[in-house]
């Protein structure tokens, strides 16, 4: 295995960042994590309100994700060339745009079209908004400063997250769900005076290439099409000629996206950064940790669905989550700056495990399983606590300054491709094993399921869903052993 190497230092600014700024990030960041992902919880509400089916509400659920995915290291790779600052406003722009769109989407077919172009330009706002303010904290902030910064940032990223399903259920029972996306385009118009007049930063000879156009395209392709495979196969038939077709148009542009960045003087994504095997590590890991988000849409879809929790109440479960994450997110730093990054991350895993475990129990009755779900959440809080800082501070750690943004970009690309796929992954084997209603035999045979019986499809469902992302953590587990070196403290931590 190769041992890390860590990235020359960047020459001293003018500079030096501030909290004015980081806060401005932050609710840019919000935005994306908090705002735009609250759809996880109120999905089953803005079907009911718009009439859509929920094949077709599991695609508003996870484009936002997929889009800031297949865009992200574009962007962070134009903050680079352009300037981060400018990439960040940007964002706030789609930010505005999408969110009025979602907020005003009207009843019916057409709401179902305003609805997802809206969700588009929410997840291009996360791709502008993430690379390049993660480009602004390794440009701007230095040392125990930048894990700082990176903490908070990260309160903004993951404890955004953790507060966006109870977020979204106070909001739907108390003011309706279309406010939640009048106030993210109040927060994003707040953000953008908060950055404005900030310095920019570009990296040092960025201007000297062409912009890949064919990775970009192949790599959309592909990702477009195994998208619509995963939340509308069941629909199709997965051995359907649709579904078939949509996995060779993902494999033959796949082949072709892999050609065209290798031949590339200056590629979409650089395949060199994953030649360090901690950026790989943290990278890799950050994806599938990120694909464990399916459990929060199968968790709030069972509840409140199989349970007939509204989504308020259904919100509430995860209230540990939120409180978690924001007070252990510096608990996870600390960690870091005794222990380097691999060994909280393995415990930060570990414990999303365990959370996933205490989820599993589907069989029980609904007033022991939100005892269970709370007391899971609220594990799944403090092993993505653990986890955020260490593995964000490990992939920045190992970038050369002319590819923070790039690089940022991939690592973020992970977060949001790694959220769109496990969402998409964990609602359609939800939606797709309970639509029958009908129980599996041999499941209800080995597992008594007490309580209500006209919900056992349902539940069954959620428990195979569970176990799908228990598999993330399994691979992200063993993903962290094989590539992250035992100590991976940056040099400059210990200044």
């Amino acid at each position: 295995m190769t041992s890390a190497t860590t990235a020359p230092p960047a020459p001293r600014t003018t500079y030096a960042g501030n909290d004015r700024l980081l806060v401005g990030m932050i609710l840019g960041v919000l935005n994306f994590w908090l705002f735009a992902q609250t759809m996880l919880n109120i999905a089953p509400s803005v079907g009911a309100d718009l009439g859509a089916r929920p094949s077709v509400m599991n695609i508003a659920v996870s484009i936002t994700a997929l889009f800031s995915g297949i865009f992200i290291v574009v962007f962070g790779e134009l903050a680079d060339r352009v300037g981060r600052v400018q990439v960040v406003q940007w964002g706030f722009i789609f930010s505005i745009v999408g969110s009025l769109m979602v907020g005003a989407a009207p009843r019916g077919a057409s709401g179902m079209t305003v609805l997802i172009l809206g969700r588009v330009a929410q997840g291009l706002s996360g791709a502008c908004i993430m690379p390049a303010s993660l480009a602004l904290l390794k440009a701007y902030w230095e040392g125990s400063g930048r894990q700082r910064a990176i903490s908070l940032w990260s309160i903004g990223s993951w404890g955004g997250s953790g507060f966006a399903a109870l977020f979204g259920g106070l909001m739907v029972q108390n003011v309706g769900w279309r406010w939640i996306f009048f106030a993210s385009a109040a927060v994003s118009v707040a953000g953008m005076l908060l950055v404005r007049g900030t310095p920019e930063s570009r990296a040092a000879g960025s201007r000297s290439h062409e912009f890949d156009t064919a990775g970009v395209l192949t790599f959309m392709i592909a990702m477009i099409a195994l998208e619509v495979f995963a939340t509308q196969g069941a629909r199709f038939g997965w051995t359907s000629a649709a579904s078939l077709g949509l996995l060779a148009i993902a494999a033959a542009s796949g082949v072709l996206f892999f050609r065209a960045e290798s031949r590339s003087e200056k590629p979409f994504v650089d395949f060199r950064l994953f030649r360090n095997m901690t950026y790989t590590g943290a990278t890799l890991s950050n994806l599938l940790l990120n694909a464990v988000a399916g459990i929060l849409i199968v968790a709030m879809s069972l509840v409140q669905m199989g349970g007939g929790m509204n989504a308020q109440a259904a919100g509430l479960l995860t209230l540990g989550y939120a409180i978690a994450i924001v007070a252990f997110i510096r608990v996870g730093e600390k960690l870091l700056q005794r222990l380097g990054a691999r060994t909280p991350m393995v415990w930060g895993t570990l414990i999303v495990g365990a959370s996933i475990l205490l989820l599993m129990p589907t069989s029980v009755t609904l007033r022991t399983y939100r005892i269970l779900a709370f007391v899971a959440f609220t594990l799944f809080g403090i092993g993505l606590a653990f986890y955020a800082t260490p593995s964000t501070d490990a992939a920045l750690a190992n970038l050369p300054d002319d590819q923070a943004g790039a690089g940022s970009g991939i690592y973020k690309m992970a977060s949001s491709l790694g959220a769109s796929f496990g969402v998409a992954i964990s609602a359609a084997l939800f939606t797709a094993l309970s639509a029958g209603n009908a129980p599996v035999d041999w499941i209800a045979g080995a597992i008594p399921f007490v309580g209500r019986q006209d919900n056992v499809a349902m539940r069954e469902a959620a428990l195979f869903a569970f176990g799908v992302n228990l598999l993330f953590v399994v691979a992200a587990l063993v993903a962290i052993l094989l590539t992250v070196p035992k100590e991976s403290r940056r040099s400059d931590a210990r200044r």
